[in-house]
């Protein structure tokens, strides 16, 4: 097999990889960024609802395994990663989050690193993304260094009506801290389809355009796409990681590093170390603690369909408003409950799957009729919810799902918070197995290699050259998306990386 050598090898462009390269540029290390995927085409299906949620054109065609039965994941590889296709949330984890806390079923455990050391960090990933939000407005809102440097993105007048009601009831309803190029000479046109669609004109605030572009500009990093990394390669003494074993254009190949850093995503990242067993580590690399793969988590999420009969919703951005009161209980020593954020307007096409029995023109009426929310509560970690490998290599999630009692409350709170905000029915959609995007746990860090996999700077306590920096980095999920802490951390990582190893 042909050989080549780098500094850095980074595997995977999303929001981690993207991040830590971004930190490296101009560091004058060699630094290699591979990615599976393509870059997204800038095309006419990216934003056609029957594209992307009737043919699935841009989801992957791997079959994984659930408890046993195959299913297709909701995955998208392409440069930039679940950025491309995500609803632009971007919240920091509560203090608290970083704490541990006793839920309803199980204990969130607490974090190796406090709020603080990533505070700094949080701001510096909002500029880089261009987060849009109002401070002070949620009430669960951790302490901050600076405002955000953009205004949040106002309400249409059906949403702005919603947030009177809501406040009518004693709420606190607060503007959604959104990564969205919007404003003046901005390049968002408002239109409805972001959540869930690559953006066509570049608005969204993704890890493409927010982080990797600009770490291209320098000359010291490369990316090569469409690269499949089958496995690490160790020394004899398994402390160092020596190469990656990749496919190119059908193509098998070596690439070397002295220092290696693995962002694939929580579940890509685990099944890609267990993948690299050999005989110095036959559980997997960076798996002396066994929890590799282990403490797999994606919250425990509802879609929420408000509609009002005789009243149409002509709003075509909804994604700016949020209600946290009761993300940590809803009365004295009681467990948490979660988060309430609105979704992109739902249409037809994305109705068939989960309404296919539903005659068509009645699809069209409740979309046209409805405001979507989206209710998550957090996931606790079980260590027999986990990833692994059948013996053909494919991917197999087993979710040992917890708190669900909690998030049974929550969806039928919001139910009732919904309706009187003036919408009598609501109709509810739990997310299943499928929906893996956001997926964390699997590689967690800790303050001790018994019980974890990475150490707070996400090194790998079994390997001196190792960096695992995505969200299977989080020993827990808290209750808000997970894209935010992720980058914090990875552009933490990336100046440890920069000032510290490789200085």
């Amino acid at each position: 097999m042909a050989s080549e050598s780098f500094d850095v090898v980074i595997i995977g462009s999303g929001v981690g990889g993207g991040a830590v390269a971004l930190q490296l540029a101009g560091s004058g290390a060699r630094v290699l960024v591979l990615e599976r995927g393509p870059v997204l085409p800038s095309e006419p299906q990216n934003w056609d609802p029957q594209a992307v949620f009737v043919d699935h054109r841009y989801q992957t065609h791997e079959q994984w395994f659930a408890d046993g039965k195959p299913f297709r994941p909701g995955m998208y590889y392409y440069v930039g990663g679940h950025t491309k296709f995500y609803g632009t949330a971007m919240f920091r984890f509560r203090e608290r989050d970083f704490e541990a806390t006793q839920h309803d079923e199980g204990e969130s455990p607490a974090w190796p690193i406090k709020y603080a050391a990533l505070e700094p960090w949080y701001d510096r990933a909002e500029r880089l993304f261009g987060v849009r939000g109002l401070a002070g407005g949620d009430p669960t809102e951790p302490p901050r260094s600076a405002p955000y440097e953009h205004p949040p993105i106002p309400h249409e007048p059906v949403i702005a009506a919603i947030e009177q009601r809501l406040r009518s009831q004693g709420l606190k309803p607060f503007a959604m801290p959104s990564a969205v190029d919007f404003g003046a000479n901005g390049r968002c046109q408002r239109c409805a389809n972001c959540d869930a669609f690559p953006c066509r004109i570049g608005a969204k605030g993704d890890a493409e355009r927010c982080l990797l572009r600009p770490a291209l500009r320098s000359p010291n990093v490369t990316l090569r796409s469409c690269v499949r990394v089958e496995r690490l390669a160790t020394d004899v003494s398994g402390r160092r990681i020596t190469a990656v074993d990749v496919i190119e254009g059908g193509v098998r190949s070596t690439i070397s590093a002295g220092l290696f850093v693995l962002s694939a995503g929580a579940i890509n990242s685990a099944a890609l170390l267990l993948r690299s067993a050999n005989a110095r580590y036959p559980r997997g690399l960076a798996n002396s603690s066994d929890t590799v793969g282990r403490h797999y988590m994606t919250h425990n999420t509802t879609a929420l369909m408000a509609v009002h009969p005789f009243r149409r919703n002509l709003t075509s951005f909804p994604k700016t408003l949020a209600v946290h009161d009761f993300y940590f209980g809803d009365g004295p020593n009681t467990p948490p409950l979660g988060s309430l954020q609105l979704l992109g307007k739902i249409r037809e096409p994305m109705l068939r799957e989960p309404l296919a029995a539903v005659p068509k023109f009645l699809r069209e009426a409740l979309a046209s009729r409805s405001v979507d929310w989206y209710a998550q509560s957090e996931d606790t970690p079980h260590r027999d919810s986990r990833v692994s490998l059948r013996s053909d290599g494919a991917i197999e999630l087993r979710r040992r799902r917890t708190n669900l009692r909690a998030h049974a409350r929550w969806v039928e709170k919001c139910r009732g918070v919904l309706r009187a905000t003036g919408y009598p029915i609501v109709l509810t959609k739990a997310f299943g197995l499928e929906a893996v995007s956001h997926q964390c746990g699997t590689v967690r860090f800790g303050a001790d290699a018994s019980t974890s996999a990475l150490d707070p700077l996400c090194k790998a306590w079994d390997h001196d050259n190792l960096y695992v920096v995505d969200a299977g980095f989080f020993p827990s999920s808290a209750a808000v998306n997970p894209a935010l802490t992720v980058a914090a951390q990875a552009l933490r990582v990336g100046h440890h990386l920069r000032t510290k190893v490789l200085a």
